[in-house]
């Protein structure tokens, strides 16, 4: 029983290195682990989904700025839609002042009032064809699309948020198998997984994405007519946002595998080379263009170097320690 109720508390903390459990045992506390990574994406979903219209305009953001630079520069159909509005807009400008100027010369009242009258109508005219372009958002073609998106779009954004938990839930899953003092060694490193889960996917939204959108996007723009699929975009911009998250835990990691006595430091020191190639490798996997892939192979080829300058800070204290 009160094994059964340790297993049980296994979400909140990793079971101790000597206690023995048996298969059925260890069955059960991924049993558990599983129902509670499950019921923290549940919950995150229904947050989400409650939030759903601004998500979306949060996703749709990157997009919109792009897509506004490529219509004001005049391509695609809404381009030329925004061209003609602001052809318009000029021809009602110079309207509005030949209005203004007959008024003001000698003419009758009733020609005065309505000249007042055309000139409010231009007034109002020129206001609305002063608005910014619109076309913003990306488009669906199906009946059933701007529904099924809607929840792609609010269980990315619960996956985004669960990551970390997810990510800590496979470690207490994981830790038993390490000795205590390996585990007090990784903790802090454990405690780094959200965080910085958290800083890969800011610096794939604000730094990645708009990057990519206005190479693809912008590419022989006046060749084609872009129209940006809805769920085209939301996949490419899930993947691209996920991805970046798990590539930031390289540093958790490294730190893992040397803190477990794996690796040395100094292995990984004289074999970057070969790191170089595998995070231009991982880069090349994923979505994007050669902008994309230098963006995301520079910070991830800095993160591994980061990485090994601790792991050799770290075992140099210990050894310091030890002494």
């Amino acid at each position: 029983m009160q094994l059964s109720q340790a297993i049980r508390l296994a979400a909140l903390r990793p079971v101790g290195h000597d206690t023995r459990l048996s298969v059925v045992d260890h069955l059960e506390e991924l049993r558990t682990r599983l129902i509670v990574s499950l019921l923290a994406l549940v919950v995150a979903f229904g947050v989400c989904y409650s939030q759903r219209h601004q998500l979306l305009n949060v996703i749709n953001a990157p997009l919109a700025r792009q897509t506004q630079q490529q219509v004001r520069a005049g391509h695609g159909p809404l381009g030329r839609t925004y061209s003609v509005q602001l052809s318009a807009r000029d021809v009602a400008k110079q309207l509005d002042a030949v209005v203004g100027a007959l008024r003001s010369s000698t003419m009758s009242n009733g020609t005065r009032g309505v000249l007042a009258g055309v000139d409010r109508h231009l007034q109002r005219d020129i206001v609305r064809l002063s608005a910014p372009p619109t076309g913003n958002a990306p488009v669906t073609l199906g009946i059933g699309e701007p529904f099924t998106t809607t929840v792609t779009v609010t269980l990315i954004f619960a996956l985004i948020f669960v990551a970390p938990i997810l990510l800590l839930q496979a470690y207490g899953f994981l830790a038993p198998g390490l000795e205590p003092g390996q585990r007090r060694r990784l903790a802090p490193i454990v405690y780094a997984v959200p965080v910085l889960f958290g800083v890969g996917v800011a610096f794939g939204y604000f730094v990645v994405l708009p990057a990519a959108l206005h190479f693809l996007q912008g590419f022989d723009a006046g060749q084609f007519n872009v129209l940006v699929q809805a769920s085209r975009y939301y996949r490419f911009a899930a993947t691209l946002l996920l991805a970046m998250g798990l590539l930031f835990e390289v540093p958790v990691a490294i730190l893992g595998v040397t803190g477990a006595g794996l690796v040395t430091p100094g292995e990984l020191s004289h074999n970057r080379r070969y790191a170089m190639l595998a995070c231009g490798l991982v880069a090349a996997v994923l979505p994007g263009d050669p902008v994309t892939m230098m963006l995301e192979t520079l910070p991830l080829y800095l993160l591994f170097e980061l990485s090994v300058l601790i792991a050799r800070y770290r075992d140099r204290r210990a050894g310091h320690t030890r002494g």
